[in-house]
């Protein structure tokens, strides 16, 4: 089993996918103990001769099993990991998933091959789950049966992976009877998936290469357009203040400055606010900055 590592809730015990793909491949694997088991595999196991007579055998030979250790294995293992990624997937996307797995698989064993050996189990899907799962949960610890330690689940996944490499190449065209090349492809296929998946988007792309925002710990948002009503007034309030400025500035010079009648302060209140009505609209003015503006507005109609 493994130990969660706190960061999310834990793991449902069952979900509905998992639940149905066990149940498939015990019912298959009953079928091969009661029936004729090499009826059950000729028919559902993947052969290269068979490949163009039963072509369905490229997903169902993943429900097919050897012994009672094969489907053992593969079914623990689907019941450790399988459930908690389900529900982070979805069932529709999980059920996806796990058949593209097995479809690399396949086809990792017809490329890297050489000799006509069946192909049957379900450990290239399986290992495709373990892979989502420490790719989302690496940190969590699974129990090494038989052995008393522990591994994080991203190092079990790496191990797998050097253990089916190693022994691929080294028993390659001798016709062993573990099938090292699917394992791996399984694993590869569910990694371009997962690329696939977590690759960011277009919108993460552009934010990055985009100006950094006020504060760094929040994504750029979005000005929102101000309504057809707004825009109009700001429109009429900027004409209004374009007006006004080309009128004084036609208009001589007074022989006394206006900073001399008003304050200076006065005036630099004023540039604020005509700044403010230029960017905002006059709607955006406070009590104190209309009485300011309409006192200014008094005082040069009388000059």
């Amino acid at each position: 089993m493994y130990r969660d590592s706190g960061d999310e809730r834990p793991a449902p015990r069952m979900t509905p996918a998992v639940r149905a793909i066990i149940a498939l491949n015990v019912a298959v694997f009953f079928l091969q103990v009661t029936l004729s088991e090499a009826d059950i595999t000729r028919w559902l196991a993947f052969t290269a001769a068979a490949g163009t007579t039963r072509p369905w055998t490229v997903i169902t030979y993943m429900f097919v099993h050897a012994g009672f250790w094969h489907i053992l294995s593969n079914l623990w293992v689907l019941f450790m990991f399988g459930p908690r990624v389900e529900e982070a997937f979805g069932t529709r996307r999980f059920v996806f998933y796990y058949l593209w797995c097995g479809l690399g698989g396949w086809l990792a064993h017809m490329l890297f091959v050489s000799h006509s050996g069946g192909l049957e189990g379900a450990s290239a899907a399986v290992l495709g789950v373990m892979l989502a799962y420490a790719v989302r949960w690496p940190d969590d610890e699974v129990l090494v049966f038989p052995l008393p330690i522990t591994l994080r689940v991203r190092w079990l996944v790496a191990i797998f992976a050097g253990i089916n490499l190693l022994f691929g190449i080294t028993t390659a065209g001798t016709g062993a009877g573990v099938a090292y090349f699917a394992h791996l492809g399984g694993l590869a296929s569910g990694a371009v998936f997962l690329w696939a998946m977590y690759a960011p988007g277009l919108d993460r792309v552009r934010q990055r290469v985009s100006s950094v925002p006020d504060e760094p710990d929040e994504p750029p948002r979005a000005v929102p357009r101000p309504p057809a009503r707004t825009r109009e007034r700001t429109s009429e309030a900027d004409d209004a203040v374009a007006r006004s400025k080309a009128s004084a500035a036609t208009r001589p010079a007074p022989s006394t400055p206006l900073a001399s009648r008003v304050g200076k302060r006065k005036t630099e209140e004023l540039d604020l606010v005509l700044d403010k009505i230029s960017r905002l609209g006059l709607d955006s003015l406070t009590p104190s900055e209309r009485k300011l503006l309409e006192e200014m507005s008094r005082q040069l109609r009388d000059r």
